[in-house]
């Protein structure tokens, strides 16, 4: 594109460009700036706490700077550690990434104080487009049409209440400070408008220190499309088209792409035109998302949600459909320099998609993961012109350049044998496809995803393969409902019979150990036969494993192992293991890796891989957890209970409250009785840890007589039941 030439006005001379800047952010961000640093031919300071300290941004950067313990409160959220690492390092500027700092009024204030260039808008910007009340009002001013609702400061309960109905039902509780779904609350009746007050407040003020709260009408069958910006400190804002961001799950957006296949020309360019209003209402410096609010049956209408002022998350398929590379504008910006892009110079070619990866089991209400990436295995990049744009990251040492027009890029911050721990947000990688047109995105995208896992972490992909399966998201007829209208079946990832029965039979064995060490009769001429029990979709099978002679364990089979994927790491479980399966007289060669645990199984098969975790192994929240006992979904901390030891309780009343990854999570009582607590508010909790017993009111049913974990379990998936835990992610990872 032309727009990347130099301006008629550039004759003037331009401040000189940093020659070396401090990331105070971690993983996949942190290496995406580090690789266009590194093509400008700038210094970079990697900043990490004690849990990434050999994490691949730490050793990625020219210099490492350790701010402190694991908590984020304690390491990336703390000003004075940056600034400290800021002047200890000789930083002359920071980027802030997405998450932890990135809109903090009081670190942009403080770095201009202290003379260090922060890698965004002013402090000014950022109060304004951070409080959503004051955000509304500014861009009132500039005509930016809003979504009808009651947005003032210091509203009491009483008063939202009072004025909920000149809303109008259903309406849509938010927080006025923050983002990322945090503490927004749908309430369809008046009757349940107190209840999501009182529980947004709460989360607001635990989430952003400000409980502050108001009203919008609840848009039905909306479409979220977000415009990103660029803006110079000589007055020039440019928009650089738009991303459709409506599948969402709770407010966390799952797969963005560009541009929106909703809009037609005339709309796409009064909503650009919009954003660039809105950017101007605040001044705004450097890159930054305008979030419009877009009803599916009336697309040509749009309204103001909120800005973004920092780099998004999704900003890979902006810069995938035109060519900008938009850290590198972020540093010029930073320097002083002025836009060399023009409004008529920018145009968007082809289509792009993204799909977020996070360290969450989506058979558990996709409640945080964690554990020891045995491998990280994902297509390779098909690469593309050099304009310094990152390809692939995710594998040790790679650190490719060039932006690819045509395949695959994958954003990604995680290395085999590096552990995922609860401290910080679950997003742990990003798969762009780019394609011609919308259709072939999407099929690339599926082969993509088909081709890509992480071992030893239980994640999201196999639940993605089913998503971009649906017709509606194929034939781009989208809303951010989409996923929670879900079906269990839709949600469950499906498998080919050669990838069920081995999994099934590989499972089922004790912790660490699998169906080849159990001493199940096989024989070295001749195949033995072993006829494992399991679950799948809600029913009971048998699956009949045949045990081949031609295995070579932690070797591979004979056959290869299907490509596109490294052998398993021993680090935090079992290697990954080459297998011939036989099934109908045919062979089937593949690789396998297993958890520690013994409960989770990855399968590479020709149809791509597949993920399991022993259904039969499965805790569930609330009558699947082993019976009356009330378990913690993931490692994280208690921050409240809910009831006294000893209550009595109903089926589904709350118990207690769980936080991990920047996550609540309420735990509700399985089966009415009395509480027994077991834990304490802030104690530190392992994943299924028994936090509360429910002893049933009828005492008439002895303990052998009780229904066993597998048992409860296996009729929970039969029944379609799903975890009782109750909490939104934030929209943006770090």
């Amino acid at each position: 594109m032309t727009g990347m030439q130099t301006p008629a006005h550039s004759d003037r001379q331009e401040p000189a460009m940093f020659s070396r800047i401090l990331i105070a952010n971690r993983g996949e961000i942190a290496l995406r700036v580090i690789r266009t640093c590194r093509r400008l031919g700038i210094e970079t300071v990697a900043v990490y706490s004690d849990a990434d300290a050999d994490a691949a941004h730490t050793r990625a950067a020219d210099l490492a700077h350790r701010l402190g313990p694991a908590s984020a409160a304690q390491s990336y959220l703390d000003i004075d550690r940056v600034v400290e690492a800021v002047r200890a390092t000789g930083a002359q500027a920071v980027h802030p990434g997405y998450g932890f700092l990135s809109e903090n009024a009081a670190f942009a204030r403080r770095l201009e104080e202290e003379g260090i260039v922060f890698l965004g808008p002013t402090a000014a910007a950022i109060e304004t487009m951070g409080d959503k009340i004051s955000a509304k009002q500014a861009v009132a001013a500039r005509g930016v049409p809003l979504v009808p609702g009651v947005a003032e400061a210091g509203l009491t309960d009483e008063q939202l209440i009072a004025r909920a109905e000149e809303v109008g039902f259903p309406v849509l509780v938010k927080p006025s400070a923050g983002g990322g779904g945090k503490g927004m609350r749908e309430v369809h009746e008046a009757s349940e408008l107190p209840a999501a007050l009182a529980s947004a407040r709460r989360e607001a003020a635990s989430s952003f220190g400000d409980d502050t709260l108001f009203l919008e009408r609840l848009v039905l069958r909306p479409r979220h499309i977000e415009v990103q910006v660029l803006a110079d400190s000589h007055g020039t804002v440019v928009h650089l088209g738009e991303r459709e961001c409506s599948l969402q799950r709770r407010h966390q957006k799952v797969i963005e792409e560009a541009p929106s296949a909703l809009l037609d020309a005339g709309t796409r360019e009064a909503i650009g035109q919009a954003a660039v209003d809105t950017a101007k209402a605040v001044d705004y410096r450097g890159a930054g998302t305008v979030e419009f609010i877009v009803s599916a049956d009336r697309p040509d209408e749009f309204f103001f949600m909120e800005m973004n002022t920092r780099l998004q998350v999704e900003h890979p398929v902006t810069e995938q459909v035109t060519g900008v590379d938009l850290v590198e504008q972020q540093l010029r910006v930073g320097a002083g320099e002025r836009l060399s892009l023009v409004q008529e110079d920018i145009r968007l070619t082809g289509h792009s998609i993204e799909a977020r990866i996070y360290a969450e089991d989506p058979a558990r209400g996709f409640l945080p993961t964690g554990g020891v990436a045995l491998d990280v295995a994902f297509p390779p990049s098909t690469g593309g012109p050099g304009t310094g744009l990152p390809v692939t990251a995710g594998q040790r040492g790679a650190h490719s350049l060039g932006v690819d027009r045509t395949g695959v890029r994958v954003d990604a911050g995680l290395e085999p044998g590096q552990r995922i721990v609860s401290d910080y947000d679950p997003m742990i990688a990003k798969l762009i496809v780019t394609g011609a047109d919308r259709a072939e995105a999407v099929a690339r995208m599926r082969r993509a995803l088909a081709a890509s896992a992480v071992p030893g972490i239980v994640t999201n992909i196999g639940f993605l393969q089913t998503l971009m399966g649906l017709p509606e998201v194929a034939a781009g007829e989208l809303d951010t409902g989409l996923i929670d209208r879900m079906t269990e079946d839709e949600l469950d990832e499906t498998l080919d019979p050669p990838a069920l029965q081995f999994a099934a039979a590989h499972v089922v064995g004790a912790a660490g150990a699998s169906a080849w060490q159990q001493g199940s009769g096989w024989r070295s001429l001749a195949p033995a036969r072993t006829v494992v029990p399991f679950v799948h979709r809600g029913e009971r099978h048998e699956a009949e494993f045949l045990h081949p002679p031609l295995v070579r364990l932690g070797g591979g089979a004979e056959g290869g192992t299907g490509g596109g994927g490294a052998a398993g790491s021993s680090a935090g479980g079992s290697a990954g293991t080459g297998y011939v399966l036989t099934l109908d007289g045919e062979q089937h060669h593949g690789r396998v890796w297993a958890s520690a645990d013994g409960r989770t199984l990855w399968v590479r098969t020709a149809r791509g891989i597949f993920q399991l975790t022993r259904p039969l192994a499965d805790a569930a929240i609330g009558a699947a957890a082993g019976g009356a006992e009330v378990l913690a979904p993931m490692p994280g901390a208690v921050i409240e209970i809910r009831v006294a030891d000893g209550a009595q309780v109903a089926a589904g009343d709350p118990v207690l409250v769980v936080e991990a990854m920047k996550m609540e999570h309420v735990l509700t009582a399985p089966a009415a009785g009395t509480v027994e607590v077991r834990t304490v508010q802030g104690a530190q909790v392992a994943l299924d840890e028994v936090l509360a017993v429910v002893v049933p009111q009828d005492s008439s049913q002895g303990a052998g007589e009780q229904t066993t974990a597998e048992q409860t379990a296996a009729e929970a998936t039969a029944a379609g039941q799903t975890a009782g835990a109750a909490g939104t992610n934030e929209t943006e990872g770090e």
